[in-house]
Order: C-alpha cells, then sequence, then structure tokens
C-alpha cells in the first residue's frame, strides 16, 4: 500500500470490485464465524476490522471499510486506516489543548506588550507549546510506525475476504 502523501497519519484507499456489494458485506459478516485473529462488525455499509484485545497496544491500527454499490454487479470499498477512535480523540484533544494554551499565551504576551509589562514568561510558555506540538507530531509518527506491521496484517485480512 502506497500513498502519495508521506506526511498523511491516517492512510486511505478506494478499491473497484466487481462483485454486488452484498455479497462483499456478507463475506466479510461470514469471516467472523471461521477466524479468531480479527474482530469484525458491520453496522449497514460499514465494516470495522480490528485486533482482539490481547493482540492490540496503544497504537494498534484499526480498517473501516464502507462498501457501496455502484450497480448490480460492482461496487466500490473505501478504505481508512486509522487509531482506536478513543485514542485519536485524545490525541486530537491533545493537539487542540497546546493550540488553545499557544493563543492565550500569545493574547496574554500582547497584552503584557500594550502595558509595556515583562512578557518572557509568556514568550517562553508559547516556545513550549510549539515544543510539546512538535513532540506530538512525531510521536504520531512513531505510533504510525509502530502499527504498520499491523496495518498489513489487516489489509492481507481484507484481500482474503475479497478473494
Amino acid at each position: 500500500m502506497t500513498t502519495t502523501n508521506d506526511i498523511i497519519l491516517r492512510p486511505r484507499f478506494k478499491i473497484e470490485i466487481p462483485k454486488n456489494n452484498e455479497t462483499v458485506l456478507s463475506a466479510f459478516q461470514d469471516s467472523k464465524k471461521t477466524q479468531s485473529d480479527f474482530i469484525v462488525n458491520r453496522i449497514d455499509d460499514h465494516v470495522f476490522i480490528k485486533f482482539p484485545k490481547h493482540k492490540q497496544h496503544f497504537w494498534s491500527p484499526q480498517l473501516h471499510l464502507e462498501i457501496n454499490e455502484v450497480d448490480a454487479n460492482s461496487c466500490l470499498l473505501h478504505g481508512l486506516f486509522g487509531p482506536n477512535p478513543t485514542v485519536w480523540t485524545f490525541f486530537m484533544f491533545l493537539h487542540f489543548m497546546v493550540a488553545g494554551l499557544f493563543i492565550a499565551f500569545g493574547i496574554w504576551a500582547y497584552s503584557n506588550w500594550a502595558l509595556k509589562t515583562s512578557y518572557a514568561i509568556q514568550i517562553g510558555m508559547m516556545l513550549l507549546m510549539v515544543i510539546i506540538w512538535v513532540l506530538l507530531y512525531f510521536g504520531g509518527r512513531i505510533g504510525k510506525a509502530s502499527g504498520k506491521g499491523n496495518m498489513m496484517e489487516l489489509q492481507n485480512f481484507m484481500h482474503a475476504v475479497l478473494k
């Protein structure tokens, strides 16, 4: 699986399948009974594939598939690799918190500058927020790298079910 953008944190892909979408969805539904390596959940035209709890780590990815009908004999599969939604939400919360604090310290520094008082602490805290943001970014990249093998396992399972 190659992506055109190396910075992407949640890789997406699209596959056209020469089968009816209900046939493909049923294949994923049936795979729940024939294997125990993955947890497969189907909700309408969506399939979620993830690892069982005993195989998961903090950065374990999951695969979300949306299988849409094109016509009676073909369908379009949209796939999205991503972390556990709880981890993703927490990670985004941290990013927004850092951005909010950066803006707050910037306003406070401007106020102190306008009042002609010391604003060195506020500038220092703004620089600290930039450093924390960079650390969060690289933490996300390291997490993505540690889950690459798991992403390949999920992709191989998906292709095995589609055959």
